[in-house]
């Protein structure tokens, strides 16, 4: 259920349509877990020319391209395949990963069964996810609390006729520049983020404040009965300052900044 899935720690960006009840993954970063290759763009454009050479088949036809979070932040086009064409991507890769992956993927349509008959299940291995990734329980609990918080104010969006994806980013850039003073752009340049989802790597203070930000927000969108994208920009906006002016108390009682460059990267390694 979630937007990124797991192999060996390693992000696989993904799609799930609800309607085909059909797993999508991105196929650059499948090739760059199976290969390796510094250019996995490059790699899969070349791959494309020589099954096209030796087969006479065209790899892009049995690809879908769904708008997927880039390293540059924004959403673009992506080719992505189902698990049947995956596996069939993945026969073209000489590699010693392939038998653990295909292993992977039958393991996340199992789960994803489970999950749509008990959607307990999601959160708990979502819990799993954090704990296997270091975080702390106090941490974890803090991330999926403002996560409801989060989903209470995209659905107030959707139902005030707030649709596209790109307004949704905009709206929620306008509650993060307002209280932090960054954009979630900046933000995740300061912490040394590309593709990484940003609240993953937020501190605890972090991810409290953003949820005041967004409660704040829904609810003065509630009470003032905001409609459409410029009246809940007014909202956000105004959300977005008062846990802008809770963060400047606490910051002038304690002497520390809210907001920091801290991430939960892996350290580099070192070359000798």
């Amino acid at each position: 259920m979630s937007p990124i899935q797991l192999f060996e720690q390693k992000k696989v960006r993904s799609h799930y349509d609800a309607e085909k009840e059909i797993w999508y993954f991105s196929v650059i970063d499948v090739i760059e877990i199976l290969t390796n290759s510094l250019n996995p763009r490059d790699y899969w454009y070349k791959m494309k020319i020589r099954v096209k050479t030796d087969d006479g088949f065209e790899l892009s036809t049995v690809c879908r391209q769904f708008k997927m979070l880039a390293d540059d932040g924004k959403n673009r086009l992506t080719d992505t395949a189902d698990t049947e064409t995956l596996l069939r991507l993945i026969q073209s890769i000489p590699s010693p990963k392939a038998e653990p992956f295909k292993q992977w993927l039958a393991k996340v349509g199992y789960e994803r069964i489970q999950e749509l008959g008990d959607p307990s299940q999601s959160l708990d291995r979502a819990r799993e996810n954090w704990q296997n990734l270091g975080r702390s329980e106090k941490w974890i609990q803090q991330r999926m609390t403002g996560q409801e918080t989060r989903n209470k104010l995209t659905d107030y969006w959707k139902e005030s006729g707030v649709e596209k994806k790109d307004e949704f980013a905009m709206l929620t850039n306008i509650i993060h520049q307002e209280w932090t003073g960054l954009s979630v752009k900046k933000h995740k340049e300061v912490k040394g983020l590309k593709s990484q989802n940003l609240r993953d790597h937020m501190s605890e203070a972090e991810l409290i404040f953003t949820a005041l930000a967004e409660l704040s927000t829904r609810q003065i969108a509630e009470s003032d009965e905001a409609k459409g994208l410029l009246e809940n920009a007014k909202a956000s906006k105004k959300g977005g300052a008062i846990a802008k002016n809770a963060r400047i108390a606490l910051e002038d009682k304690t002497g520390k900044s809210v907001v920091t460059g801290e991430n939960f990267l892996p350290p580099t390694k070192k070359q000798t």
